[in-house]
């Protein structure tokens, strides 16, 4: 009760409800574009809460659609909401949301993947990285089909400290499907563990918070909604550039269901990969007999710190690329029939 009557201590003037919006502008999920809207006030209300005490807060949503968690945010009592939405269809909703909050709600229409957030708030709100996280938020209620590109970016913005990061250790609080919300918190040794685990977790503290049932949204996806909350960690797990990790939790679980030595090898020419990939196991103190699952952080961590003093004995070492090889041998078969797994993928 208590936070309700907080969410209601600023109100909005009455509105039409959101289902009310929809039909108004004659607004239509998109298929293509992986829309999905959520209705219900009371699951945008828990998503806020989640986030935190917005009080006063600068807040980023990405990807507001109709408006409902926009709703959310603003009856939070924040000092500044700016929304980015790349869909035209949606602006003329979210302005009457303007309209009824003066001075509090700023819309871009523009594409969350390109968006420079560096200038979008007050610098006086930049916090040092060992401070508590600033007064920023990023919540959003993505599309399918950016979430993982999206989160992937923005990881690396940790890796660097810029983008939404020039503030301190932005939070970020945002939907996905549920497989890949229980990927990006799995546990070692987890059939849901993946690359995308690793990235996520040794730069961040990453909660699943809850899960929305399917029903909940229009239309109903096939798969229910995890929202996932992720504070930055003031050291990350693996003090390496984000593109070496990358390449080598990529590597390591191309072949997922096979002993880790396998996808850890392809990191090198052939010419040199075995006794390369068993002088990077044995330096790294890892078994080449564990599955890529198996893995914890600190394995990850030191394969990646040899990795990295083998890069530098070899210039050349890191910009290898087997895929580039394999072209090279057409009596090979591509990775990806042999194994299933695609490495551009996160999975």
């Amino acid at each position: 009760m208590g936070a309700h009557a907080k969410l209601a201590a600023f109100r909005l003037p009455p509105l039409p409800t959101i289902g009310e919006i929809i039909k108004i502008f004659g607004l239509r999920a998109q298929k293509q574009l992986s829309q999905n809207f959520l209705l219900d006030l009371r699951l945008t209300d828990k998503i806020v809460r989640k986030t935190g005490n917005l009080k006063n807060a600068h807040v980023y949503e990405v990807g507001p659609g109709p408006g409902g968690i926009t709703r959310s945010i603003l009856n939070a009592q924040v000092a500044d909401l700016l929304v980015v939405e790349k869909d035209t269809r949606f602006i003329p909703g979210l302005q009457m949301l303007s309209d009824a909050a003066p001075g509090k709600l700023r819309i871009v229409h523009g594409d969350v993947l390109t968006f420079k957030l560096e200038k979008a708030f007050p610098l006086h709100l930049q916090k040092k990285w060992e401070d508590d996280p600033p007064s920023v938020y990023i919540i959003g209620n993505l599309p399918f089909s950016v979430s993982t590109p999206l989160i992937i970016k923005w990881l690396e913005n940790i890796s660097k400290r810029d983008g939404p990061f020039v503030y301190g250790r932005t939070q970020m609080t945002l939907t996905f499907q549920k497989e890949v919300a229980e990927r990006l918190t799995a546990n070692t040794g987890s059939k849901q563990r993946s690359r995308l685990s690793i990235m996520a977790q040794y730069l961040c503290k990453v909660q699943h918070s809850f899960t929305i049932p399917g029903r909940a949204f229009v239309p109903k996806p096939q798969v229910d909604v995890g929202v996932v909350h992720f504070t930055p960690l003031v050291q990350p797990q693996i003090n390496q550039p984000f593109k070496l990790v990358e390449k080598v939790v990529q590597s390591t679980f191309q072949f997922r269901r096979k002993y880790c030595h396998h996808g850890i090898g392809i990191l090198f020419p052939q010419a040199d990969r075995s006794k390369n990939t068993e002088k990077m196991l044995m330096l790294a103190d890892v078994d080449p007999t564990l599955r890529p699952a198996q893995l914890s952080i600190l394995h990850f961590k030191n394969l990646c710190d040899v990795y990295r003093k083998m890069c530098d004995e070899d210039p050349n070492l890191f910009t290898y690329n087997f895929r580039e090889e394999l072209k090279q041998n057409k009596s090979k078969k591509p990775i990806k029939d042999r194994d299933g797994d695609n490495d551009l993928d996160y999975e």
